[in-house]
This record gives C-alpha cells, structure tokens and sequence, in this order.
C-alpha cells in the first residue's frame, strides 16, 4: 500500500527536500541543490509560470510511513507541443518499478483530469536551464542547475513506457587543450584587421554589455527555431542579479567598429562551492560562500551561451574570439576545465559548433515523453 501526501505544510516542504538527500547520502557524485533553489520554484510569488499554469507536489509513502518517492506535476499553458502535454519534475524514488508506476500512474490521472494527452519528463516549472532532463549517461558531479539522478532511473521511466523526446548533450573541453588551427588562423586574420576588437565583460559598465547581449542574441537567436526575442530591461536585470558571481575573465565580446558582433559567456560552476553549503544558504552559509568564493579555487567554468550576428557567421569570428579569450582566460584565472550547458540533439548546428571547439561528450541527459493514448504514433522533437 502507498500512501500519498501532497506537500502543503512545512513538514511536508522539509521532507520534499530531505528525501532526496537521504538517497543520495552515499553517492559521492551527489551534490544537494540549494533548497531555496527548489523552493522558489513551487511559489507562486515568485515563480511567473503560476500566472499560466498549475502545479502541485507529493510525498509517497510505505505502510510505516516512510517516504519512498516524490515528484512533481504541472501544467502549463505556454507550453505549446502537438497535443496537450503537461510536466512532471522533481522525481526521486526508492529502486523499485512498482513504487515508480504507481507515481507515474497517479501523475497521469492528475494531468488527464486537466485535459492533458501526455507528459514530458523530468522537466522543471520553468525555463530549461535549470532542473531539466534525465541523467542517462556518465554520472558525473552535476553543474550547478543540472538535474542528478542515480542510473536506474533510466530504467524505470522506459519500462513505465516513457520514450526519449530529446536528448541533452554536454560537452566540456581543457583550458589548457590545443586550440583548433583553424581558430588560431582566423584569430590571425582578424586581429590584423583595426576595426575588429575583443573585450572581456566588466561589472562596473553591465548595462552597456546587457544591451550588447541583448542585440547579438536576438539576432543571432531569436528567430531560430524556438527562440524568442529579449528584452534589454529584463537582461539588465539578469545581469545585475548574476553580479556577484560575475567573473571578469571569462566573458568575452567582439565588436567591429563598436558594434557588437559575437558573445561568449561563460560563469563559474557553482556547485564547486555550493557542495560544501548541504543545501543550505542562511547567514551562516552566506559567509560561508564569501570565504569559498575567495579562498577555494574553482577550476571549473560553464559556458552559457555563444553567438553570432547573421553576416558574422561562417567567417570565423568565432575562432578569433575564443582564441583572444582563451590566451587571457590561461594567464589571469584557474580554471582548467569549460563545460557547456547542455545542447538538445534536435540543434544539430550548435552540436556543430561544440565539435568545432574541439570538446568531449562529457554527460548525456534526456527529456521523456509519455503518450496517454498508446495507439497514437510518438513523434521525436523536430530538429530545428
């Protein structure tokens, strides 16, 4: 018999966190995220995805009343997909296929109930840079943000019946690796060219480079495939938001005669210093990062996001801005390593351009989906 609770009181809340961190007490890979990382999510004052949608938690629970899984399920009216599909997220169950059938089971009578045809999972109440997709191979400590699961997950939602909507790639390469000689060529040749200049990002002018970002990703990105446009006054915010966290080294602009044509940002990876605070981040933990921050190196960088303007393009640009910030990175920082943010396996372009920086496939997780009707014919996620 199982027992399920929705998560309403702060015994309940405490519990959705704490589950997890009893599972994984042993996994050494296993790094906590902060609890008001997962709680910012499920309140509706500070998540905009409740103007839109729904969302409820649960505890499931053995006849001794001790928890075996959670999970939770949403839907959300922005999420636009062939039929009407809802979301689950946040799943952790005990290695049992007949706990895990009766949370999936009982996620699906809940969407149905709403009008839903399927569900996608594991995915989050939000955007897909954070908690998105299964860790299906190479579980390996996870980036700041990025779901980690043990490897029998896999199993139980493919034998539930969940089949893989898209896989999310991950690659990383050494600081310190040779660079491509294609990029040091066209490093050359645009370095020769006066009009052409490479600068880092700087805390004290982040208004000039938020709107510098917001021009190259809007027409580098915005128009293709599931892009959408941003706003300056939104990414002004963001910016000023990551500022403590801003690491003046590794961002990187190219401007031809002022005008921004390519960015590469990149952030520290926070779980190297996040793993050491258990979840928590009180007063005591807030100190706590300062002195990690300052004292403990971080050798690990991720790169968020890469682009070029439309007549940049296939110029090599890219090369002369990687090169021109990998020469400073080397001298005045250290880290060792770049990870990129995970790349759906349906942008066969950015895949492209991971394989041009010379990278390895480090990680690999995947989004499942769930069709309700068996019958219907399931579909992958079209490339772009």
């Amino acid at each position: 018999m199982i027992i399920v609770e929705e998560v309403q009181d702060e015994d309940q809340k405490k519990e959705f966190l704490e589950f997890p961190a009893r599972l994984y007490q042993h996994d050494k890979n296993y790094i906590r995220p902060l609890d008001k990382d997962i709680e910012n999510i499920f309140d509706p004052q500070k998540n905009k995805f409740f103007k839109n949608g729904e969302c409820r938690r649960f505890l499931f629970k053995d006849k001794d009343n001790i928890t075996v899984g959670k999970i939770a399920v949403f839907v959300n009216q922005l999420y636009l997909q062939n039929q009407p599909t809802g979301g689950i997220g946040f799943f952790d169950c005990i290695n049992d296929q007949e706990t895990a059938n009766f949370i999936f089971d009982y996620c699906k009578k809940w969407l149905q109930a709403r009008g839903m045809e399927a569900m996608d999972g594991p995915i989050n109440f939000g955007e897909r840079d954070k908690f998105w997709g299964l860790l299906i191979d190479q579980f390996i400590e996870p980036l700041y943000g990025m779901n980690y699961n043990f490897s029998y997950y896999k199993e139980l939602f493919e034998n539930y019946g969940f089949s893989v909507y898209f896989e999310q790639l991950c690659f990383s390469r050494s600081i310190f690796a040779d660079v491509s000689r294609v990029f040091t060529v066209m490093h050359e040749k645009h370095r020769r060219n006066p009009a052409i200049t490479a600068k880092p990002m700087k805390k004290n002018n982040l208004e000039k480079f938020a709107a510098d970002f917001t021009e190259i990703y809007n027409r580098a990105w915005a128009s293709h495939g599931e892009g959408k446009q941003l706003e300056k006054a939104k990414v002004v915010k963001m910016f000023k938001t990551m500022k403590p966290i801003i690491n003046e080294h590794i961002s990187w602009f190219v401007y031809e005669n002022g005008n921004p044509v390519a960015m590469w940002i990149n952030i520290p990876d926070l779980n190297q210093w996040f793993k050491y605070l258990n979840g928590k981040f009180g007063i005591f933990e807030k100190i706590k990062f300062f002195f990690l921050k300052k004292f403990r190196k971080n050798e690990k960088m991720v790169g968020l996001v890469f682009g070029v303007v439309p007549e940049w393009q296939k110029k090599g640009i890219d090369g002369y801005m990687i090169w021109e910030g990998t020469q400073h990175i080397r001298k005045h920082t250290d880290f060792t390593v770049t990870e990129l943010q995970w790349i759906g396996d349906f942008n066969p372009k950015m895949i492209k351009i991971a394989e041009n920086l010379d990278t390895d496939l480090t990680r690999k997780l995947a989004t499942y989906r769930y069709l309700f009707d068996r019958n219907k014919i399931f579909e992958r996620h079209p490339d772009l």
